[in-house]
């Protein structure tokens, strides 16, 4: 029965693209949004090539700069992708291990936390490491860096169940992440990620987030843009565009970079309570859908969703400048299932999981 859902799936999806009224109702649904509060961008491609692109509303309210294909979006957790692809070449490399202890690279952390969390548990929420978020002191006024984090973590010698054990997601795993690519690479963490990552595939835009630097065509994040928690880089520092991302995803369904599928296949780690469901290397995978890919970002100002479906290579990215703006997203996904493509809200159930 699955390989039959499967097929019909494929040819289904197949045809989309030719289906004379799904741009319309796209099209009329986002041209009846708020054109002066801040909006979101909205991309669908298969085999790299544009099915649809568009976006409502503004960048920058102040400014009254409208949201394009070009608009530079904070990532917040689907930045995890990418920290986890920086982790990858470097194994790839023979630098580093997925089962190195983590304390090898990190020898500040406690003994009790540094020799049984291995970096394959940082890459799938399996580590059981302490949230940073409650470890930071009530007074703290400045941003914190993923060195910060390190700082805070190195003070606790306990973890919140055994390394492997169970899935938690955290964003204190990814901080430590964006470290280790520094140690093991012996370079900054953004120069890594530019120089293999973003250079390759010509993301000319995108970036790690430096406090005071200039990010071009940036969108600015609401109700507020910035948090005590805004400064760290492996949780969610990327800042990308549609045209960027859409060029990374044809990075990973090409194998530009390295093969992605046996990977996260080699990574994988099962979510608890939800049947079929895992996580590895920056990506919630569901097996129920068939092999569907997906990640969120949410912040203080910022709320992303990205699906993949790897059988098919189409892809879904909504990028918003307004925290908690996923209602635009639900409207659009059920315009989809409408015209064909399968029922994709099952991506809400995993995007609980980050909270």
């Amino acid at each position: 029965m699955r390989t039959i859902s499967a097929l019909i799936l494929l040819l289904t999806v197949n045809t989309l693209h030719i289906q004379p009224d799904l741009k319309a109702r796209l099209d009329s649904f986002i041209s009846n949004q708020p054109a002066n509060q801040p909006g979101f961008a909205l991309s669908i491609t298969k085999n790299g090539k544009i099915l649809y692109r568009n976006a409502a509303g503004l960048a920058d309210v102040d400014t009254k700069t409208p949201i394009d294909s070009l608009t530079n979006f904070r990532m917040a957790s689907v930045s995890k992708q990418f920290t986890a692809m920086g982790i990858m070449l470097l194994e790839k490399q023979g630098l580093l291990h997925f089962d190195d202890p983590i304390g090898r690279w990190l020898p500040e952390l406690p003994a009790g936390v540094g020799r049984h969390v291995l970096i394959r548990h940082l890459l799938t929420h399996s580590s059981g490491i302490l949230d940073y978020e409650t470890l930071i002191p009530p007074a703290q006024t400045t941003q914190l860096l993923d060195a910060d984090v390190l700082h805070l973590l190195s003070t606790h010698d306990s973890t919140y169940f055994i390394p492997g054990s169970r899935f938690r997601y955290s964003n204190s795993g990814f901080c430590l992440l964006a470290l280790i690519v520094q140690r093991a690479s012996k370079t900054s963490f953004p120069e890594f990620i530019r120089a293999h990552i973003f250079q390759p595939l010509h993301m000319d835009s995108s970036a790690e987030y430096i406090a005071d630097s200039h990010t071009p065509n940036r969108a600015m994040g609401y109700p507020a843009d910035q948090s005590i928690t805004s400064a760290t880089k492996g949780d969610g520092g990327v800042y990308t565009s549609l045209s960027d991302y859409d060029k990374w995803i044809n990075a990973l369904e090409l194998n530009t970079l390295l093969p992605l599928a046996p990977t996260l296949q080699r990574l994988r780690f099962p979510i608890t309570n939800l049947t079929n469901r895992y996580y590895a290397a920056g990506w919630f995978i569901d097996l129920n859908t068939p092999n569907l890919l997906f990640h969120s970002g949410s912040t203080c100002g910022f709320a992303n969703f990205v699906i993949q479906l790897p059988q098919n290579n189409i892809s879904i990215v909504y990028f918003s400048n307004l925290a908690g703006n996923s209602a635009p997203f639900k409207t659009i996904l059920q315009i989809l299932k409408d015209s064909g493509y399968p029922d994709l809200t099952s991506v809400f159930a995993l995007h609980e999981q980050t909270r």
